[in-house]
């Protein structure tokens, strides 16, 4: 485990996958090509979240928003989905996905889409729980997840 995992396990009782899990490993490593060509084109990243990449557990994240997080991936609760993006839009009324709301109440990949967006906008506010001082050199390294700690309805 990496040490944000541990943080992740400890504020949300939470476990992410491991980047060697099968179903996370192949993201792993295309984020891995997209992280190094971003650092040679000169826009270095810092796994730490504060600078132009953010690393995302939409789970972690709903979870920060006091918001339902399992089953919604799951083919045998289909309404699941559904039922946890109303609950989103009920928490952030504000957010209007306009044609593609029926697509996240439909994919859970569009869903995930929306909470990592919604995250990253969370971290530009400084509503996440960035690396604490003894953790900073190990997420330099390691990466880190953001992890909401306001509010959804604080985003706008």
């Amino acid at each position: 485990m990496r040490r944000t995992d541990a943080v992740v396990h400890d504020k949300l009782r939470l476990v992410p996958l491991s980047v060697s899990a099968d179903r996370i490993a192949h993201v792993a490593l295309r984020c891995a090509v997209l992280l190094a060509k971003l650092d040679a084109a000169g826009r270095p990243v810092d796994r730490t979240g504060a600078g132009a990449v953010l690393e995302v557990y939409p789970a972690a994240s709903l979870l920060g928003w006091g918001l339902r997080h399992r089953g919604y991936k799951q083919s045998r609760t289909p309404d699941a989905l559904a039922s946890i993006a109303d609950d989103l839009l009920a928490a952030a009324p504000w957010l209007d996905c306009g044609p593609y709301e029926e697509t996240i109440r439909r994919s859970h990949d569009a869903f995930d889409a929306v909470i990592a967006a919604l995250t990253a906008r969370a971290a530009s506010l400084g509503q996440t729980s960035p690396p604490s001082e003894g953790d900073l050199a190990t997420a330099r390294t390691e990466g880190w997840i953001a992890i909401p700690d306001s509010p959804i309805s604080q985003l706008i």
